[in-house]
């Protein structure tokens, strides 16, 4: 009787995680990289904001996504970039919100999986480039 009750508590622990993972997109809200300022993370996405217009973000991203990987698809006129890094496949999206701010979004997948550890170190980078 007292395995069987243990055995139950044990798999609700268990099954508490895997309930908040298949809840949605939940976000959350991380603050303060120094000059980075805030940024929002979901399942497989980073995004920030940057007090730097959108053809300056733009050309620090290009350069350094040249770095960190191989550059597959690039529309300026649409603000997005497709890249291959470390196997994974990361999409930016910059969109300007108006002439002094722009949106950074950067997304990282790989076989459908997640990776946001590389959506992070992706969007640090840029945000670094872009405020030096």
């Amino acid at each position: 009787m007292v395995q069987k009750l243990r055995k139950k508590v044990v798999q609700s622990v268990l099954l508490i995680p895997v309930l908040f993972n298949l809840s949605g997109c939940v976000y959350l809200v991380v603050g303060g990289i120094g000059a980075l300022g805030g940024y929002i993370v979901s399942p497989d996405t980073i995004e920030g904001i940057t007090e730097n217009d959108a053809l300056t973000v733009w050309d620090s991203t290009v350069e350094v996504i040249s770095i960190m990987g191989l550059i597959e698809e690039q529309q300026e006129e649409a603000g997005i970039i497709e890249a291959r890094i470390s196997k994974t496949q990361v999409t930016i999206t910059i969109s300007s919100i108006n002439e002094t701010t722009t949106k950074v979004s950067v997304k990282a997948r790989k076989a459908y999986l997640p990776r946001i550890s590389t959506a992070q170190d992706v969007y640090v980078k840029i945000m670094s480039y872009v405020n030096e």
